[in-house]
């Protein structure tokens, strides 16, 4: 399976692109930083935020994506300019014809790392670990976006076959 993950940002928005099984071992595809300019009027950074995505959705032709679910901030216009980049996110999936899964960031440390309150340097030197990299990526933003495409492999990838599975029942058979 191979799962674009992506750690939604305004400013800087991580991507990671990973193939894996549930219970196997990962490989790093791909990772990227999108920046946009905070000088640059919104419709300006949103559009560059899709084309990016879109193209690296066409590129890296994931069979998923999984998009970190933002959580409530302190700081409103952070939070709003996450908010309108995970929608992007999304919508680059679903454009593209693909499950898109959501996850909280406290999901993503559990699996990850065994913990939900694992921070930023824990989380980084893990998807180091599990992707077998000789160092880590850079800046954070990759390596949460890669941390997202492993979570969703181990978990999502499992949660989603057995959706499908109970979708075809409900509707009168396994094809």
């Amino acid at each position: 399976m191979r799962v674009l993950g992506v750690d939604p940002g305004l400013t800087r928005c991580g991507v990671g692109v990973v193939e894996g099984m549930p219970g196997r071992q990962c490989t790093l595809v791909a990772y990227y930083v999108v920046y946009t300019d905070p000088a640059d009027e919104l419709p300006t950074r949103l559009l560059h935020l899709d084309r990016s995505l879109t193209d690296l959705v066409a590129e890296h032709r994931p069979e998923s994506v999984a998009v970190e679910r933002v959580f409530s901030q302190h700081n409103v216009r952070t939070v709003m300019g996450t908010a309108q980049a995970s929608g992007i996110a999304v919508l680059a999936g679903a454009r593209a014809g693909l499950p898109v899964q959501t996850y909280t960031p406290s999901e993503v440390k559990a699996a990850v790392t065994g913990s939900g309150q694992a921070d930023k340097a824990q989380m980084t030197a893990m998807v180091t670990r599990l992707l077998r990299l000789p160092e880590p990526p850079r800046p954070a933003d990759a390596a949460d976006a890669l941390a997202l495409a492993i979570c969703h492999i181990w978990r999502g990838g499992t949660r989603s076959k057995l959706a499908a599975a109970a979708d075809r029942a409900r509707r009168g058979g396994v094809r």
